[in-house]
């Protein structure tokens, strides 16, 4: 069990140590709680508060991403290779990052889930190629993002606004986008308290 989630401190943590079992990580995202940690460290588990998510109603699309997504050539795939996806987020480079948060343990943690149905992922192909995608935690009325990739500009946005597409048409309430990053917010994200969000997440109907 987790401890109680109020008492996270002002950094969002709520427990260090742990492991990361199926069993573990279904009853933590369940909790509004998800694993984020370096290698070379105790698993630590995040509750923060206030939280970003992005109600699917809520999506803006700029002109220019209708523009990509109306001319370029893209096949757009729904959990067909979730292998290569989480793959492709643990080793791509990003700029202003020294290396990525996705461990060999996370990568093998993550693999088994997606067994389980419940961690999915979002595939974006050109010419039979994988150029950007992402995955994450499908909790049936709330999908929890992880962690996403491009090759090609803008591919990644094209994966997420795929997604928020979808979530919308089969009437998910948001989608977790866990903490505040400006590619998101561009996108619609917002940040709500967290007591708002656990209260959403607990209330599947």
């Amino acid at each position: 069990m987790f401890p109680n989630i109020e008492t996270a401190n002002l950094d969002g943590i709520i427990a260090v140590g742990g492991d990361l079992s199926v069993e573990r990580l279904i009853l933590a995202y369940k909790s509004g709680i998800f694993p984020w940690y370096n290698e070379g460290e105790p698993v630590i588990w995040y509750s923060p508060d206030p939280r970003m998510v992005l109600y699917p109603k809520k999506l803006k699309i700029s002109k220019s991403m209708r523009s990509v997504l109306k001319n370029e050539n893209f096949k757009i795939t729904f959990n067909q290779n979730f292998e290569e996806v989480i793959a492709n987020c643990k080793t791509i480079y990003r700029k202003g990052q020294p290396g990525t948060w996705i461990t060999d343990e996370m990568q093998k943690a993550y693999l088994k889930l997606h067994k389980t149905g419940i961690a999915k992922s979002v595939e974006v192909w050109q010419n039979d190629e994988l150029v950007g995608g992402l995955y994450g935690i499908d909790l049936g009325h709330i999908f929890c993002g992880e962690s996403m990739f491009s090759k090609v500009s803008n591919v990644s946005k094209v994966a997420f606004i795929y997604l928020v597409q979808k979530c919308e048409k089969e009437n998910y309430k948001l989608i977790d986008c866990q903490v505040y990053n400006d590619h998101l917010a561009s996108l619609g994200a917002e940040e709500i308290p967290r007591k708002e969000f656990i209260k959403l997440l607990k209330k599947k109907i």
